[in-house]
């Protein structure tokens, strides 16, 4: 198989925020009882239990956010939510230790492998929409913009051991050591960043600080004056005081990353959509259900905007509910999905 998803094209991007998002359809199992409307239990009883997340820590704020709310309307649930990155997060799934898997990119071939290998289906689910942001040391005056070009000259392969410098990157930026952070090579952001900005997934330079803890990345940042690194959008949102954004040339021009670029489009190739998998197995277990209804229902999505995050379209939750209710497995992601919308696909 061959899982393809353009990354370059504004107009896609802006498709994919209003809630027309590349896929093809997959195989379907049995139905989840429940009503696509409720956003908690169906059945309106005290609900206990144990729910594992793991996986994306761009993803991690809504988790983190929605589990604690829904632990104070479910005192009798424990939602433990960890951070492995995408890839780490589905090792953990594959293999049959986690009830919920969040990823800031699609299920990759390799994981749709392992998952079929540890007889694990999983039901995917949009769930938001951000920004991948690039960020330097406040203490930076001379950078305000990168283009795409730049971005590739520093991150690519054949920068290790060469580019070391800003003024390689651009001859009007001062000779000042060039240091990088960023996600780890489990990381969903790295995959989408490598794709978007080097123009291959998971291909970059070796020799940067990497942690699949955006706060790490942070903090490496906030203390080097030549450092660059960057992470998901709710985390410049988070940390704005210590960190400098850094506007994108794609061009069309220099564009920052907002809710408002992001949810328009404009802001790219650095848009992307968030997910999160359920485990067939477990999906009709009253105390997921429960939390997968609360993360989808319509007066909850403001938790998604306070934690950074565009909240994907009601047309699209509820398309998604569809596909929880109706046990529909699988990623939608497989084959050529290039110039298919979400909504029209999640609709066959």
């Amino acid at each position: 198989m061959n899982l393809k998803l353009s990354f370059n094209s504004k107009s896609v991007i802006a498709c994919l925020i209003a809630g027309a998002f590349s896929l093809s359809a997959c195989s379907s199992g049995q139905e989840v009882s429940g009503d696509a409307s409720d956003g908690g239990s169906s059945s309106g009883q005290e609900v206990s239990g144990n729910v594992l997340v793991d996986g994306s820590s761009t993803v991690f704020p809504i988790s983190e956010a929605m589990a604690e709310e829904f632990m104070k309307a479910n005192p009798g649930v424990r939602v433990t939510v960890g951070v492995s990155g995408s890839g780490g997060g589905f090792k953990k799934f594959c293999n049959d230790e986690t009830d919920l898997s969040n990823a800031s990119r699609p299920i990759k071939e390799s994981e749709i492998e392992l998952c079929e290998k540890g007889n694990v289906e999983y039901i995917e689910i949009p769930i938001a929409f951000d920004g991948l942001s690039v960020v330097v040391n406040p203490d930076n005056d001379f950078v305000n913009c990168l283009t795409i070009d730049e971005l590739k000259k520093m991150w690519q392969p054949d920068a290790q051991g060469n580019i070391s410098n800003w003024n390689q990157i651009n001859p009007e930026f001062p000779d000042v050591e060039l240091r990088l952070y960023g996600p780890g090579t489990d990381s969903g952001t790295y995959d989408y960043f490598t794709k978007a900005a080097v123009g291959k997934e998971g291909s970059s330079r070796g020799d940067y600080t990497a942690s699949e803890d955006d706060n790490v990345i942070v903090q490496g940042v906030a203390a080097d004056k030549g450092g660059l690194g960057f992470f998901g959008y709710a985390y410049y949102e988070e940390n704005k005081d210590k960190l400098k954004l850094v506007e994108i040339d794609s061009g069309n021009g220099c564009v920052a990353p907002s809710f408002k670029t992001i949810a328009d489009g404009s802001y790219s190739p650095l848009s992307r959509p968030e997910f999160f998998y359920v485990k067939k197995s477990v999906a009709e277990r009253t105390d997921v259900k429960s939390f997968v209804e609360f993360q989808l229902a319509p007066e909850n999505q403001s938790l998604i905007s306070e934690v950074g995050y565009v909240p994907v379209p009601a047309d699209v939750i509820e398309l998604a509910k569809q596909r929880y209710y109706s046990g529909k497995v699988g990623s939608v992601f497989v084959g050529d999905t290039k110039g298919k919308s979400l909504k029209e696909l999640m609709s066959e």
